[in-house]
């Protein structure tokens, strides 16, 4: 069974971004690097087109699955690199797993994470909290959910970046 899990960062007053176009410049040096390793483990990053376009590229060593209402996206595919999807999320869960990918990382923005929250198909958030605040801008998730977690892990780097893992209570 393919592991699903969210990672994302937010400021200290729960945003993850100023806006759609926001890039995620502003996290820590220590959540970059966490990122690149949880991420280069899956293997696989899924997004919405906003997220990607924060990307000056894509990322090396993983495969960038974006989601795009555009009809014209999937033209723009590099097979293993970026290919563009409008399948629900069980049936593309269901794609990779049969491309022999163990782990998947839903990685924003707001409307991804909540529609992968909503398919029930999520284990696991990574959660970054960087002392940072926006004071308004968008939230992790965009519909109401009620969701149970499970502590597994918390840490803080000096700098004052919480790094926190819970599963995802069934």
């Amino acid at each position: 069974m393919i592991k699903t899990f969210i990672i994302v960062a937010q400021t200290a007053d729960g945003f993850i971004a100023k806006n759609s176009g926001h890039e995620a410049t502003w996290t820590s040096k220590e959540d970059k690097k966490r990122f690149v390793e949880i991420t280069k483990r899956a293997g696989v990053m899924i997004m919405g087109l906003n997220t990607f376009n924060t990307f000056p590229s894509p990322l090396p060593g993983r495969l960038h699955i974006v989601y795009s209402p555009d009809e014209e996206a999937s033209k723009n595919n590099i097979s293993g690199v970026v290919e563009y999807t409008k399948d629900t999320p069980a049936d593309l869960i269901k794609k990779l797993e049969d491309r022999g990918f163990t782990e998947v990382a839903i990685c924003g923005g707001t409307t991804i994470y909540t529609m992968f929250m909503k398919s029930g198909l999520v284990e696991t958030i990574y959660l970054t909290t960087e002392p940072k605040l926006f004071g308004k801008g968008m939230g992790i998730f965009n519909e109401d959910l009620d969701v149970n977690l499970e502590l597994i892990e918390s840490n803080t780097t000096e700098s004052g970046t919480t790094f926190v893992e819970y599963n995802i209570v069934k």
